[in-house]
C-alpha cells in the first residue's frame, strides 16, 4: 500500500495542507483555504487562530476528498508556519485575543526596554539575536502594559503552528527551530533561556516544552480525527519555522549551499554545522530544522515587495498591455528591464519601502532613487529596482562570507526567482552560481519530509533531502559583474548618508 506524508502549512494569508508519497517523495496534491489578516491601528497585524484552524480542517479534507485518499495512507504529519507570533491561551485552552504576528511593529519600545535593561551584547550571548519588534518577547511585554486583563489570564503561550498542533493532538509543544524566533531561547544550547525568562518576569510554566523538529511530539486526538478526518493516533513530528522548512524541502542542509527567496521579502539563507553569531547581530542566527544544525539567515522586507510596488504605482501601462495579451505583466516589466544596460546608467534604488531588518533595523528607512537623469526611462527605473533588491540581499551575503562562509551555490526560490533576468542580475551582483529551485510547494513540502524522518520513512534529513527535486537552469556570473562589483560600494554608502534623514521624515509624519 502507498503511505503518503503530510505537510501542514500555517502561512499568512491561508493553510496549505500537502501530500507526498513517502516512498519517493513526490507531491500527490496539495489544498490551500484563505484567511483575513487584520490591521486594527497603524503598524499593527493580527488573526485570529480559530480561522487557522478552521482552515486547516478545511484544507485537510479537501485534500482527502479531491484525491480518494485512504486516510490509513498518511502515516506521519509535519507543522510549519509563520514565526514569531503571539497566541496566549487561558487555563483552559481558550484563546485570550487575536495573535499578534510575525509582521506586527507596535513594540519598538518594548524592544528599545528589553534591551537596555540586558545588554546588546548579554542578549547575543543569552539568545543570538537582537530583540527586534517581529519577535515573540517584546509582544508578551506589551499585552502586560497595555492589557493586564489578559495578561492575568495567561496559562500558556505558543506559536502559530504550534497552537494548530494543539488543536490536533490537545499537547502543548514547540520544536527547536521555530522557538529561536522568540527572544526567549538559547540558540545555542537548543532551550528555553533561564537568563531571559528571569529577566523579564516570563514564567517558564507558560512555555511548551521544544522538540528537535524531526522528532515525533503529538499524535492526533480522537476529537481532532473526528473534525479532520485523519486517524486518530497519526503522529506529528515537531516540524518547523517556515524559513527552516523551506529550506528542508530545497535541500539547504549543508555548509556552502544557500538560497534566496524572492517572495515579497527577500530572504537569504545558509545552514551551519557550527554555532556562531554575527558579532553585531546583523543576521539572524538560528537552530536549523536539522539536529545538530543552527542556520543564518538575513532577511529584507521589501524584495519583490519592491517590484510589485513598481507595478502598482508606475506600471500601469504593463498591466494594460498584460491584459490585453494574456501576458502576466511582471514579465511585460521585466522585458522592458532588459533593455537597460547592467547598472542602470548609474541609477540605483534603495528598496526600503518598508524599513528595513537587516542589516539596518530601522523602520524609518525609506526607499530612494539615487542618481536620476534627463537620460533615465522607465527601462532604467525597473531595471534598478531589480539591482536594488540583488544588492540588499547582497548585504546579508556579504556578513556571511564574513563569518567564513564559502559559497558553493545559490538556490533562487519565491516568486522573484522566475525571472531570468532577475536570476542573471542576482547571479552578477553575488558573483556566484544561481541555480532555480525546483521545489514549488514550499514550506509544507520541508514539513512533509520532516514528518518522515519522525516516523522512520527516512534514517535522517539529509536522505530525506534525497527525493527533493533538485535545482535546473543554473546561471553562471557574467562580464555584467564587474559593472555591479563597482556600484555595489555607491549602493553601500547611501544608507549610512541617508538615515539621519529619514528619521526626520519620520518625525515630520
Amino acid at each position: 500500500m502507498i503511505s503518503y506524508l503530510l505537510g501542514i502549512d500555517i502561512g499568512t494569508s491561508g493553510t496549505k495542507a500537502l501530500l507526498i508519497d513517502a516512498a519517493n517523495g513526490a507531491v500527490k496534491t496539495s489544498a490551500t483555504t484563505e484567511y483575513p489578516m487584520s490591521t486594527p491601528q497603524p503598524l499593527w497585524a493580527e488573526q485570529n487562530p480559530a480561522d487557522w484552524w478552521a482552515a486547516t480542517v478545511s484544507s485537510i479534507r479537501s485534500v482527502l476528498r479531491g484525491e480518494r485518499i485512504q486516510v490509513n495512507q498518511i502515516i506521519g504529519i509535519g507543522l510549519t508556519g509563520q514565526m514569531h507570533g503571539l497566541v496566549l491561551l487561558d487555563k483552559f485552552g481558550r484563546v485570550l485575543r487575536p495573535c499578534i504576528m510575525w509582521n506586527d511593529q507596535r513594540t519598538a519600545a518594548q524592544c528599545a526596554t528589553i534591551t537596555e535593561k540586558i545588554g546588546a551584547r548579554k542578549l547575543l550571548d543569552w539568545i543570538a539575536n537582537p530583540v527586534l519588534p517581529g519577535f515573540t518577547a517584546p509582544k508578551i511585554l506589551w499585552v502586560r502594559e497595555n492589557e493586564p486583563q489578559v495578561y492575568s489570564e495567561i496559562a500558556h503561550i505558543l506559536l502559530p503552528k504550534d497552537y494548530v498542533r494543539y488543536r490536533l493532538s490537545g499537547v502543548f509543544a514547540t520544536e527547536v527551530s521555530d522557538a529561536s524566533g522568540t527572544a526567549l531561547f538559547d540558540v545555542r544550547q537548543r532551550c528555553w533561556s533561564a537568563e531571559m525568562l528571569a529577566s523579564l518576569d516570563i514564567p517558564r510554566s507558560w512555555l511548551p516544552e521544544s522538540f528537535e523538529s524531526p522528532i515525533v511530539s503529538a499524535k492526533v486526538s480522537a476529537d481532532a480525527a473526528s473534525e479532520t478526518g485523519l486517524i486518530e493516533g497519526t503522529p506529528i513530528v515537531g516540524g518547523g519555522g517556515d524559513q527552516a522548512a523551506q529550506a528542508i524541502g530545497a535541500g539547504i542542509i549543508r555548509s556552502g549551499i544557500i538560497s534566496a527567496t524572492l517572495g515579497t521579502s527577500g530572504v537569504v539563507f545558509a545552514a551551519t554545522e557550527k554555532f556562531s553569531v554575527e558579532p553585531e547581530g546583523r543576521l539572524h542566527t538560528f537552530c536549523h530544522a536539522v539536529p545538530g544544525q543552527w542556520h543564518w539567515m538575513g532577511v529584507m522586507l521589501s524584495a519583490a515587495g519592491s517590484f510589485r510596488w513598481f507595478r502598482d504605482a508606475l506600471g500601469q501601462d504593463a498591466v494594460t498591455q498584460a491584459r490585453a495579451n494574456g501576458n502576466d505583466a511582471y514579465e511585460v516589466l521585466t522585458d522592458l528591464a532588459s533593455t537597460a544596460s547592467a547598472g542602470s546608467e548609474g541609477l540605483i534604488f534603495l528598496p526600503y519601502l518598508s524599513g528595513e531588518r537587516m542589516p539596518y533595523v530601522d523602520p524609518d528607512a525609506r526607499g530612494v532613487y539615487f542618481g536620476l537623469t534627463l537620460r533615465h526611462t522607465k527601462a532604467h527605473l525597473v531595471r534598478a529596482v531589480l539591482e536594488g533588491v540583488a544588492y540588499g540581499l547582497r548585504d546579508s551575503l556579504e556578513l556571511m562570507r564574513g563569518m567564513g562562509l564559502y559559497i558553493t551555490q545559490v538556490r533562487a526560490s519565491g516568486g522573484g526567482a522566475r525571472s531570468a533576468l532577475w536570476r542573471q542580475i542576482l547571479a552578477d551582483v553575488f558573483d556566484s552560481e544561481i541555480a532555480l529551485a525546483n521545489v514549488t510547494e514550499g514550506a509544507a513540502y520541508g514539513a512533509a519530509l520532516l514528518a518522515g524522518v519522525g516516523v522512520g520513512v527516512y534514517q535522517d534529513v539529509a536522505e530525506a533531502c534525497a527525493h527533493t527535486a533538485g535545482v535546473t537552469d543554473p546561471i553562471e556570473p557574467s562580464a555584467d559583474a564587474q559593472k555591479y562589483a563597482a556600484s555595489y560600494p555607491i549602493y553601500r554608502a547611501l544608507y549610512p548618508a541617508l538615515a539621519p534623514c529619514f528619521k526626520q521624515l519620520s518625525a515630520i509624519d
